[in-house]
């Protein structure tokens, strides 16, 4: 009878001592607790009438106390560990304080708001289009053109657009909630995955500092900032992966002494990022090569030496690396077909060709390099000192072997983009300067931590006094963060939301009539939006609801299967017509589906479209200009015609 009781007992002591076990229930329950805390945290911010961001510093003060709160929190977390606590509850309680900074300095400047950083302006209007899409659908589409397999990757908004239905919201609301839980989420789990390598004192601080110049940088993307807080420790697992259960001194090790869950972690990691973000992929992926070209160096340096025996052994850990490289390819390429799949299948099918301008995009920070180092702030000096850090410890510690090759990686892209810019493209460049900041500014926590021992060293035991100055430095950037983000969050309370209103308060634009439009389209079609395709270039239009469009924003975000250059010739041909068979004629002779309703702004002129072209290499790299249609080509009784405020929709019968 005793041992029917105590085996229950012994069967929780053997799960937690084994480590395999540890990792998923100190991983998971990151991950689970940091979704509910955010989820609830953005709820219960949601639920109070905030004064405007723009218009008053009473949320601005509330964010600063709860972000020193969350520092307290992880200072808890890192006392309790040092004195003897349970890694786990401890990891967690870290792991939760870097998701409560991204929420409260996210959720609580845009409390007043149900709009993202930026609004409905600029990228974030084919964004929230994309999240609508799938909101309304599980099955991966286009964001605009009807029948187009997905070429943007559609990992994040898929998972977007499946809790925006779960929660019974339009994805264009979703969006701020999905944006900052998965940005509070990834910070957990980096943390978390940061606590597992350096133990819980040094990966909280790590895990707040990487959250923190995340925000700076990569929170208006924010599929970017969930890859960066997750790929950063990342990084380093790979590195681990690719060299095999061994020191880095001593080199890579033979297949027998492979970490294979290291290496099938690595390769998952890379295929999600494949479908979520090409360009980051293509980083990691390039510095997964890289790394694995340094234990190939390395192993030959070591065994030249002939007073080190073994060829074979040299041969056989090459081959090592070489085996664990490619499984780890093999994998993200595995997982990335889930997402790639659908629009590679129709290209090659495709009898049109492809054509795109995504990569036609030079602003002034993708002309240079990409030096956070050198900023007069906080995060310049965190920066730099991980700069030296990594330079001094690049081939003794495995993560600053994994930061350096990513920092060459960052270079060798950077050099690639400025070089094709002669040649009329580039690679986008500018947005690794959020991964150098974060693998340095992490990199940087290491450096002040051993410069902090040598303190202790030399001072005596003044551990209390650093560690009240770091809290004071994480309050001081932290509370910087709304600051950086001002003309973002300004954006989110001076555009329109899809119910027809400012969140500041003042006259709501043009845009408060689409509830009207997609009333009176509904309507007079008989049809639901997700069966209707509109021609219009009041794009946030799409954004909210789930119309297919007959044109994209630009060429820039266009499907290169869309043919937009094409597309816009048509409509430049259809504003042509003098009558309305004319038009009727012309738009029945495109290969494509003709739109069911249009969307003018009214002018004295007629009905006018604004569209816009690709004039790279200028900057700004896109030109608008107008096409008119006269009135007269729609006085028929196969339209209906209606003037909703500055709006003239025209919706086609049948």
């Amino acid at each position: 009878m005793q041992s029917t009781v105590e085996a229950p007992e012994t069967a929780r002591r053997e799960f937690v001592k084994n480590p395999r076990a540890r990792d998923v229930v100190e991983l998971g329950g990151a991950v689970v607790l940091a979704a509910v805390a955010s989820f609830a945290g953005l709820k219960v911010i949601g639920a109070v009438d905030w004064p405007a961001f723009n218009t008053s510093n009473v949320s601005r003060s509330l964010t600063t106390l709860g972000q020193a709160f969350v520092i307290v929190l992880a200072a808890i977390a890192v006392v309790a560990y040092r004195s003897g606590r349970s890694r786990s509850w401890t990891s967690w309680l870290s792991s939760l304080a870097s998701a409560g900074l991204v929420t409260v300095t996210l959720g609580m400047p845009l409390g007043a708001t149900k709009l993202y950083l930026f609004g409905l302006s600029a990228d974030q209007q084919f964004r929230t289009e994309y999240l609508t899409r799938l909101t309304d659908s599980p099955h991966l589409a286009d964001m605009t053109y009807d029948g187009l397999a997905p070429y943007y990757p559609a990992g994040w908004f898929w998972f977007g657009g499946r809790f925006a239905s779960l929660i019974g919201m339009p994805g264009w609301e979703a969006y701020k909630l999905w944006a900052v839980l998965s940005i509070a989420v990834a910070a957990a789990l980096g943390t978390a995955l940061w606590n597992r390598m350096v133990g819980v004192s040094t990966g909280t601080a790590i895990g707040l500092a990487s959250a923190a110049v995340t925000l700076v940088y990569a929170s208006p993307e924010p599929y970017a900032a969930v890859l960066i807080l997750v790929g950063v420790p990342m990084l380093v697992v790979t590195a681990s992966a690719l060299r095999g259960r061994r020191r880095l001194t001593d080199g890579p090790t033979t297949l027998g002494r492979t970490g294979w869950l290291s290496v099938i972690a690595a390769g998952l990691f890379i295929g999600v990022s494949a479908c979520v973000y090409t360009l980051y992929t293509g980083l990691f992926a390039g510095t997964a090569v890289l790394m694995a070209l340094g234990y190939l160096v390395q192993s030959h340096l070591r065994h030249r030496n002939l007073a080190v025996p073994g060829t074979s052994e040299r041969r056989a850990e090459q081959l090592a690396v070489i085996v664990r490289l490619v499984v780890i390819g093999a994998v993200a390429g595995a997982v990335a077909l889930i997402v790639w799949t659908p629009y590679l299948a129709a290209r090659a099918s495709s009898t049109s060709a492809p054509s795109g301008a995504a990569e036609h995009y030079l602003p002034e920070n993708g002309a240079v390099f990409g030096l956070p180092m050198f900023q007069l702030n906080l995060v310049g000096v965190l920066t730099s000192i991980g700069l030296v850090w990594v330079l001094l410890r690049a081939v003794k510690r495995t993560i600053a072997f994994a930061f350096g090759w990513t920092l060459i990686g960052v270079v060798g892209i950077t050099c690639i983009s400025l070089a094709r810019s002669a040649i009329g493209s580039t690679l986008l460049s500018f947005r690794l300067e959020a991964v150098t900041a974060v693998v340095l500014a992490a990199a940087g926590i290491l450096g002040v931590i051993e410069l902090a021992r040598a303190a202790v060293a030399k001072f005596g035991d003044v551990r209390t006094v650093i560690g009240v100055l770091a809290c004071i430095v994480a309050v001081a950037l932290a509370q910087s963060i709304p600051s950086h983000l001002s003309s973002e969050i300004t954006t989110a309370y001076t555009d329109t939301d899809g119910y027809g209103q400012r969140a500041d308060q003042h006259p709501a634009g043009a845009e408060s009539y689409y509830p009207e439009l997609h009333r009176l389209i509904r309507e007079q079609t008989g049809r639901p939006a997700n069966q209707n395709v509109v021609l219009t270039a009041d794009f946030g239009f799409l954004s909210l609801y789930p119309y297919w469009g007959f044109q994209g924003l630009t060429s820039h975000y266009a499907n290169p299967l869309a043919e937009f250059t094409k597309r816009a010739q048509a409509i430049e041909e259809w504003s042509n017509a003098t009558t309305t068979e004319e038009l009727t004629t012309a738009m029945a002779a495109t290969p494509w589906r003709s739109p069911d309703a249009f969307l003018f702004r009214y002018s004295a002129d007629g009905y006018t479209l604004r569209l816009a072209e690709d004039v790279f290499p200028n900057d700004p790299n896109v030109r608008r200009y107008a096409v008119t249609f006269s009135p007269t080509v729609f006085d028929d009784p196969m339209f209906t015609v209606t003037e909703v405020g500055p709006f003239v929709l025209v919706v086609k019968k049948g």
